[in-house]
């Protein structure tokens, strides 16, 4: 027992120098990309290492050398900042911004592409008055593309006039730059907030990605639709402000607006669904909050509505279409 003790602080030593230089590696991947660079710090450190288990005088020279090349790698990582300024893509190029005066909201760089692939389009960005006071509805939209646990949200506002505009958190991607979870987590993608039309950003994963797309209407008070719309208002704004990171676990596009709906109801539960997020109406169901009738499952049975677009006509109006409605395209340009 005496030897397991006198061994415990190696073991502890070990551990945080494993951690470290993981999560140093990849911090320096993802930024710097050199190879040289990483092998060299895990080197460095792995010396450290053995020089810390064979030696135990050296063990809290060990710890000193560790903390220092902590706080040396800490130092540069505060050097990676979010920027507004990089070639992006073009649909992540703009981000949409707003303006409040009253019950009116003036949006700008609305996201409208009319889309021939998954990956192109026409760009074409819009602008939109909207009168809070004709703000109807508010539904989510989820979007599974790969991993059945995991899926994109989308929150939508509908109004009077059949309008409805889109928010939508995501990567700013930067030209040839491909999403990646892990990246995720080490600030290499800033966040944008992306305001677009449902025949845009809706139809893309329905028709072009083919991704398995569920539209679930809320039931929130015309009080509560209309502070959660000005919550998106005031995140672009920050946004634009000041440009964030995105990160997978705390500020993707679930928790943003987990973030947004907690402004509003402080007292709102933290849940694993919220990471899992593609078992958001289960969460939302025991808040009260989710539309429809029925179990769970017959709610997201009645929700998918990928086949549906995809079977619109050409000349279609998309959100009357998939709401199983019928109409003439009026609000596509």
């Amino acid at each position: 027992m005496i030897r397991v003790f006198k061994f415990l602080p190696h073991v502890v030593f070990a551990i945080a120098l494993l951690a470290g230089v993981l999560w140093a590696a990849t911090a320096f991947w993802f930024h710097l990309q050199t190879v040289l660079l990483v092998s060299g710090w895990a080197l460095l450190l792995l010396a450290i290492l053995v020089e810390a288990v064979a030696y135990r005088r050296s063990r809290i020279a060990g710890w000193a050398v560790l903390l220092a090349a902590c706080l040396l790698v800490g130092s540069w990582y505060q050097t990676i900042v979010p920027r507004s300024d990089k070639d992006w893509d073009v649909d992540v190029s703009r981000g949409v911004l707003a303006r409040v005066e009253g019950s009116r909201v003036q949006l700008d760089n609305i996201r409208d592409f009319d889309w021939h692939t998954a990956s192109e389009a026409d760009p074409r960005w819009i602008s939109r008055d909207l009168d809070l006071d004709q703000l109807q509805s508010v539904d989510m939209f989820t979007s599974v593309w790969s991993n059945p646990d995991i899926a994109h949200l989308l929150v939508s506002f509908g109004f009077s006039d059949g309008e409805h505009v889109v928010f939508s958190a995501e990567i700013r991607r930067e030209k040839g730059e491909a999403f990646n979870e892990i990246g995720g987590f080490f600030r290499q993608f800033e966040l944008v907030l992306i305001g677009a039309t449902e025949r845009d950003i809706v139809k893309l994963r329905t028709n072009y990605r083919r991704e398995e797309v569920r539209l679930y209407p809320l039931t929130l008070s015309a009080e509560a639709r209309r502070a959660m719309f000005l919550s998106f208002v005031d995140l672009s704004q920050q946004l634009e402000a000041e440009p964030a990171f995105y990160n997978t676990l705390t500020a993707n596009c679930t928790t943003v607006v987990y973030q947004l709906a907690k402004a509003l109801q402080p007292d709102l539960p933290m849940d694993w669904r919220l990471v899992l997020s593609a078992h958001l109406p289960e969460y939302l169901l025991n808040l009260g909050l989710l539309g429809g009738e029925g179990t769970v499952n017959a709610r997201k049975d009645a929700a998918l509505i990928s086949g549906r677009a995809q079977q619109m006509p050409e000349g279609g109006d998309y959100s009357n279409f998939i709401r199983g409605q019928r109409g003439n395209d009026t609000n596509n340009h």
